[in-house]
């Protein structure tokens, strides 16, 4: 351990652990990004994090939180000190009757639901996964697909949040508002949220049903009853066979059901699809029958063709991941989605104007040879004012992506690692996906892997994205919590700050994936 940080502890001999951990290799579920921390630390109370937080300020360190690395990007990635909270992950009390549940903030949600169902309760909505932190979910602005919900964070009541000086401060709509509207999604760059109180509703049970079909079926259904049939909705298109999933849930009080299972849906599926995508990195021409193949086989080849089930709502809402990915989504105004979808399958598809579903994309790239993974996830949320929960004030974070007037869409571009290897795809279709998404005054998933700039997004926020500095400048003057992937995106282009870690290198690992190597105290 470095001497500065022997002596310091020394001096600091306040009976505190200090469970520091040298050696660690940190990385993204996907393994798309890595890093080296000096010092990896689990705490497991309040003191420690407020002792670590103090040290770093000492010592010069800069912090950086994660909890299941599930963003694909380089944002949790350091090369000085990394903090995990999995192991302060109590639930601290419950109030079933109101449903107010406070937890510490490292809780997964996986956990998090297992515990609430103990006292009958159930979160209101989840995304597509149940591997993130309590905290993680809220600091990225995670979401699920439902006009009747809107992120996560909308059933966040309070926070506290660990800042620079190391002492511990709550916030929510009432006390402290400007900190809880920067802190709902903070991205990591203003303290460590450290315990959550959040509002929970009685657990309930979803009969789900899912049909694949035409792609022009569920366009045609857009404006009609494709989001508002059922409180839970989402899509997933398929591109080259112009089809597309619709799934759909409500609330029953029916007898579980579990969903059937065929000879495919395991292992064989699994390592089917996962060969067969590898063997598309040599011979790319063949994903247009890799997507009619794969999905036929799990959804069904005929048109029309349906399954379902009745799940409780915690394991309803998932969906399984699979391999290793990219990620690339982006918030649109619902009402342009059927423009979005069908520009986007001209692009790819090709089109010629003969083709009854042909639109202009505009698009000022070539699709020329470019073939793409599947599906495309397509999801809804809405904390626009026909949501009562958005009409309560200092809720609505300052880096909030979705639509403030109408639901918000959201488009989301997977592309597979098979076997931790990069498709050769991915610059030129998310290169053109993002034009396309700017163009349809979109804005970026925070926690996904988006290439627009930062000139860009201060565009998109304006006087949001202002505040949101102001405040984060308020808790973090030194930028003990500040890293390169905030400088490119989030931050204006002024001087480094003292504590600030810029990113000296990106180098290739030998497991696939990107190596990042950062340096803290180059500001001038």
């Amino acid at each position: 351990m470095d001497p500065l940080v022997v002596s310091e502890l020394a001096r600091s001999d306040d009976g505190i652990p200090f469970r520091a951990k040298e050696g660690h290799v940190h990385s993204t579920w996907a393994k798309t990004f890595l890093s080296r921390p000096e010092l990896y630390f689990q705490p497991e109370t309040l003191p420690e994090i407020e002792k670590i937080v103090r040290l770093a300020h000492k010592c010069r360190r800069r912090i950086t939180t994660t909890g299941c690395g599930h963003s694909p990007s380089s944002l949790t990635c350091t090369s000085s000190w990394l903090v995990n909270l999995d192991k302060y992950n109590r639930i601290l009390s419950v109030d079933a009757s109101e449903g107010v549940v406070v937890m510490q903030s490292g809780i997964r949600l996986y956990a998090l639901c297992e515990e609430l169902e103990k006292h009958g309760l159930a979160m209101p909505n989840l995304g597509s996964i149940n591997q993130q932190s309590i905290a993680g979910a809220i600091s990225t602005g995670t979401h699920g697909s439902s006009l009747k919900h809107g992120l996560m964070s909308e059933d966040i009541l309070s926070l506290r949040i660990t800042t620079a000086d190391g002492t511990t401060q709550f916030c929510s709509a009432e006390e402290n508002p400007e900190l809880f509207r920067a802190a709902l999604i903070s991205l990591g760059a203003l303290g460590i949220i450290t315990e959550v109180t959040f509002r929970a509703v009685p657990e309930f049970t979803l009969r789900w049903k899912q049909v694949i079909d035409t792609d022009v079926k569920m366009l045609n259904a857009w404006d009609k009853d494709l989001w508002t049939q059922t409180e839970f909705v989402r899509v997933w298109w398929y591109p080259y066979t112009r089809r597309a999933v619709v799934w759909t849930a409500e609330k029953t009080d029916e007898p579980l059901v579990d969903p059937k299972v065929s000879y495919y849906d395991r292992a064989l599926g699994y390592y089917v699809y996962h060969n067969l995508l590898y063997a598309s990195q040599f011979f790319p021409r063949v994903l247009p029958w890799i997507e009619w193949f794969v999905f036929g086989m799990q959804y069904g080849f005929r048109n029309g063709t349906t399954s379902s089930a009745i799940q409780p709502s915690r394991k309803a809402l998932l969906m399984n991941c699979l391999y290793s990915q990219f990620v690339n989504e982006w918030a649109i105004p619902l009402s342009k989605g059927p423009e979005a979808l069908r520009r986007l399958s001209s692009w790819l598809n090709q089109l010629p104007p003969s083709d009854p579903e042909y639109v202009p994309h505009n698009i000022p790239f070539s699709a020329k040879g470019l073939y793409v993974h599947a599906p495309v996830e397509v999801r809804v949320s809405n904390t626009s004012p026909s949501n009562p929960k958005s009409l309560r004030p200092n809720t609505r974070a300052y880096l909030d992506p979705t639509v403030e007037d109408e639901p918000t869409l959201y488009l989301n571009a997977t592309l597979y690692r098979p076997y931790h290897s990069d498709p050769p795809c991915r610059e030129r279709y998310y290169e053109g996906f993002e034009w396309l998404m700017r163009d349809l005054g979109g804005r970026p998933h925070w926690a996904k892997n988006f290439e627009t700039d930062g000139a860009e997004i201060e565009e998109m926020y304006g006087s949001n994205l202002r505040q949101w500095r102001k405040v984060r400048d308020s808790v973090d003057p030194d930028g003990l919590f500040v890293g390169a992937w905030h400088r490119r995106f989030v931050l204006d282009k002024g001087p480094l700050l003292p504590l600030e870690e810029a990113e000296i290198g990106r180098k290739k690992n030998h497991t696939g994936g990107v190596l990042f190597e950062g340096v803290v105290g180059t500001a001038q």
